[in-house]
């Protein structure tokens, strides 16, 4: 047979789709094409597979050899192609039973030896074969275009094959057959067992997946922070209800110290969630502790293309790698303006959607912003000491530099004093994150019962619907919209951190002492 067909993935921006490689050998001289809008990774990897073929034990075919990567518009990197194209020429070439390959996808790149190597991504590729499934599932066969009867029927059935490295992230999918491989001989021996019953040839072992602890555990604790309960409790605010905060206050007074704390506090990522963040991660190629929050605190230095996303391909951004988790902007008035108003639209839609001539990709951005800031260039306005030289005109074009309406996209703003080193001394270990934790999980799934999410994604239309205010707490907004200039986005977040007020207090109702409470961090 001198044709081969094998199914395989590719990750453009957070997704998976499927790639068919088509393997094609003919009459002429020795060559090997390969079409399809393949990147320059994917080109050379002729060179990676002939080696890996050879040194595997196995011949190289000595005709011309075309392959196709369909469907032929979608663009194709990285090395994850390399296992697939392989088999797809053992395959062409009659050294491996092409009816065996319909039941597999393949990923892996492949050393010079036949080894294989680690690939990004292999997550998000099992859940894309998950997802594919279960659309496959929810419609029958003769609802479904000609074209597309194979996926139904296979997707029932495909296994994944990644290199073993990849199968410990690959297999916390559920539902998805994985097995890991070490090498391109130990694949192929895999699909001739298929075919061979004598037992000669071994096959690859199922990657058991491993159990995630039902509790995550962080290395550090609210605990660390002493006194300043007036910022802790605005911190368990922004925890409950998913709400920003902007802390202001001089240098050493315990701001960075309480945003790393954000995380510990927050309630445990469902089982969905934790994919979906893990997924983000392997396309992104970074380092991520299963389970936990994101933490991303970024360096003022930044770019608006780091920060959202981007390039000539559209790759996640810091607000994605922060999604589900927190995005710390320290020394706030630093950042360049046109990268922090990047980040006005992402607030709202908590998505970010990045345009380019020849694409247009979807990230998400569901993140909680706290930020931190002096009060002034040298930091020490307001300080007892007085130790801060700044003049008025200094203090008010520092503060400028922070737009009205990305401030006003903020829930809590909170002033964290310094504290003297008598107190520090004598204060006691806050309540641990443990305790705060319980009480904002509560209030969580709480509002999660109400109204599917939670309170700062509430829609103008939705805040009309869950958030009811007696006349007395209308009365109390009225007189705050006069006095602090409320804007209409001010009014309806004031109105979503009183009801994440009233959601601690267990309270059905929202009374004026929980709007008081919202008011007072909208004074800034």
């Amino acid at each position: 047979m001198s044709f081969a067909q094998v199914y395989t993935r590719s990750v453009v921006g957070l997704h998976a789709p499927k790639v068919i490689i088509e393997v094609h050998l003919s009459q002429g001289l020795p060559a090997l094409t390969i079409v399809g809008l393949p990147e320059a990774a994917v080109r050379e990897s002729k060179d990676r597979v002939r080696s890996a073929i050879l040194n595997s034990g196995f011949q190289f075919p000595n005709r011309r050899l075309t392959i196709n990567l369909a469907p032929a518009d979608l663009p194709k990197d990285g090395a994850r192609l390399d296992l697939p194209i392989a088999i797809g020429i053992l395959a062409a070439s009659d050294q491996l039973d092409p009816e065996v390959l319909s039941g597999f996808e393949f990923i892996g790149e492949l050393a010079l030896n036949g080894n294989l190597r680690q690939v990004t991504g292999s997550l998000a590729v099992a859940r894309a074969i998950k997802a594919e499934r279960l659309a496959a599932t929810s419609l029958s066969s003769n609802e479904r275009p000609l074209n597309e009867q194979h996926s139904v029927e296979t997707s029932e059935s495909v296994k994944l094959i990644v290199p073993m490295d990849n199968g410990a992230e690959a297999s916390r999918v559920e539902g998805v057959e994985i097995l890991g491989a070490q090498s391109l001989k130990s694949v192929c021996d895999h699909l001739r067992s298929l075919a061979d019953s004598s037992g000669f040839y071994q096959p690859l072992d199922i990657v058991t997946p491993s159990i995630a602890p039902k509790h995550v555990g962080y290395q550090v604790d609210l605990a660390d922070v002493k006194g300043q309960h007036h910022a802790r409790r605005a911190l368990e605010i922004a925890a409950a209800g998913g709400h920003s905060i902007l802390f202001t206050g001089p240098p050493g007074s315990g701001k960075t110290l309480m945003a790393s704390r954000l995380p510990t506090i927050l309630p445990d990522l469902s089982d969905e969630d934790a994919l979906e963040v893990a997924s983000t991660y392997s396309v992104a190629d970074s380092d991520y502790d299963y389970g936990t929050r994101p933490f991303r605190q970024v360096h003022h230095t930044i770019s608006a293309v780091a920060l959202v996303g981007g390039g000539s391909r559209p790759k996640p951004g810091e607000i994605t790698l922060a999604n589900k988790g927190v995005l710390f902007l320290d020394e706030l008035p630093e950042f360049d303006r046109t990268v922090l108003e990047v980040l006005r639209q992402p607030l709202e839609a908590k998505q970010i959607t990045i345009s380019r001539a020849n694409s247009q990709m979807t990230f998400p951005a569901n993140f909680q912003l706290v930020a931190a800031m002096n009060p002034c260039p040298c930091g020490y306005d307001g300080d007892g000491s007085g130790r801060c030289r700044c003049s008025a005109q200094q203090i008010k074009r520092y503060q400028d530099k922070l737009s009205g309406p990305l401030l006003d996209r903020i829930d809590l703003h909170i002033t964290v004093p310094a504290l003297p080193i008598a107190d520090l001394q004598n204060a006691q270990a806050g309540e641990a994150s443990e305790q705060v934790r319980h009480r904002v999980s509560k209030a969580h799934d709480c509002q999660i019962q109400r109204q599917g999410k939670v309170n700062n994604e509430l829609s103008p239309s939705e805040v009309d619907k869950y958030i009811q205010l007696g006349e007395g707490e209308q009365q109390l907004l009225q007189l705050a919209q006069q006095r602090l200039n409320l804007s209409a986005r001010g009014y309806h977040r004031v109105l979503r951190v009183a009801r994440t007020i009233a959601d601690l207090a267990d309270s059905v109702a929202i009374t004026s002492a929980h709007v008081s409470e919202a008011l007072s961090y909208r004074s800034k």
